[in-house]
């Protein structure tokens, strides 16, 4: 970019580091496990023809099968381009660049930090303890410009839930002063877990949900934002006039309609099965320190010497997620669920690493 060029960005902009997705990072390969991805592709058959027409807003019958699912009304759900866009227009509605702050505890996605940034919106930290559960008492003490708590449960990359306790003491403390958005992009691995209910009792909650994962729509780009009808009123202010196309509504119908949401959860089950299994074995390898048990569909290994396995695997074609710049997360790959074939294929690679006697 020309020196003339580069001073028109906004200084923030021109800084910023962008997020680094799994499709950026690349890889050449044919077992592709770091994504979070369902591992084979859900057949689809479009059913709305009318391109030539906009489409609406929010559509109707996703916005009312998505509320049945979720036990909401449907004037408590807004649907956006995945969860993505979603951690944006709260950013955009809610915080004054330069003024407001977002807080959010590392290691988890990465989004939250970026989507501030983008915005000219401070970020403050907290990191997880080294358990990966939240550091309420250090949290509390910075509340003071903090306009949104972004808390991700289960948490992304580590695949655990956080103490539910923990959740409801920030919730308690910042009542009135900050909203907390609770990103559930994972809980149809462990829905015993959602917060959702909790709604009625904190109206500054806000739930987000995904159908990149559980209902394998990654390429889809659908997401929910569950709210009290205020806020859901607010983001539509902020929103674009068209965030989802006439295709993506009518294959998100399907995926929520009661044979959609049958054929998810089935999917959910054979994932945990697969999870289940492989996790005891990789945690005999040598070349493994820890393999963590996981409620979503990936999960943490501790390798002894994890560049030497990621490169190596790479280098087969076997494409793991890197963690280690994460802070408590040294040597430390994630791994997300594949087929039996595929997890198979990675367990015999890794063995060539040596195994346990």
């Amino acid at each position: 970019m020309s020196e003339q060029l580069s001073q028109l960005v906004r200084k923030n902009v021109r800084d910023l580091t962008p997020y680094q997705s799994a499709r950026r990072l690349g890889g050449n390969g044919d077992v592709w496990l770091n994504a979070n991805e369902y591992p084979t592709a859900v057949e689809f058959a479009l059913t709305q023809q009318t391109l030539n027409r906009y489409p609406e807003c929010q559509p109707v019958e996703v916005i009312e099968r998505y509320a049945q699912y979720a036990g909401l009304n449907a004037d408590q759900v807004l649907v956006s381009r995945g969860a993505d866009e979603a951690i944006e227009l709260l950013i955009r509605a809610y915080c004054e660049p330069g003024q407001d702050s977002v807080l959010y505890c590392p290691p988890t996605y990465g989004m939250y930090s970026v989507s501030a940034e983008t915005y000219g919106v401070a970020t403050r930290t907290q990191r997880l303890t080294a358990d990966w559960q939240l550091d309420v008492p250090a949290i509390l003490q910075q509340l003071d410009t903090v306009k949104i708590v972004y808390l991700c449960s289960p948490n992304n990359p580590t695949g655990h839930l956080l103490n539910a306790d923990d959740i409801r003491q920030v919730l308690d403390a910042t009542a009135g002063k900050a909203l907390v958005v609770v990103d559930e992009a994972y809980i149809e691995f462990c829905p015993q877990a959602s917060v959702v209910s909790w709604m009625q009792t904190y109206p500054h909650l806000i739930v987000l949900r995904t159908l990149s994962k559980a209902f394998a729509l990654a390429g889809l780009r659908c997401g929910f934002s569950l709210a009290q009808p205020e806020i859901i009123q607010t983001l539509l202010k902020v929103i674009a006039p068209y965030p989802l196309s006439t295709p993506v509504a009518d294959i998100a119908s399907q995926a929520l309609s009661e044979a959609g949401l049958v054929a998810m959860r089935e999917r959910v089950a054979e994932l945990n099965r697969i999870r289940d299994s492989f996790i005891p074995r990789f945690a005999q390898l040598a070349c493994v320190d820890q393999a963590f048990s996981s409620d979503t569909n990936y999960f943490l290994i501790r390798f002894r010497d994890a560049q030497t396995v990621f490169s190596g695997l790479w280098n087969q074609g076997i494409i793991l997620r890197d963690q280690r710049k994460n802070p408590l997360l040294d040597d430390c790959l994630r791994v997300s669920i594949g087929t039996d074939a595929e997890m198979e294929s990675l367990y015999q690679a890794l063995t060539q690493f040596g195994s346990k006697e």
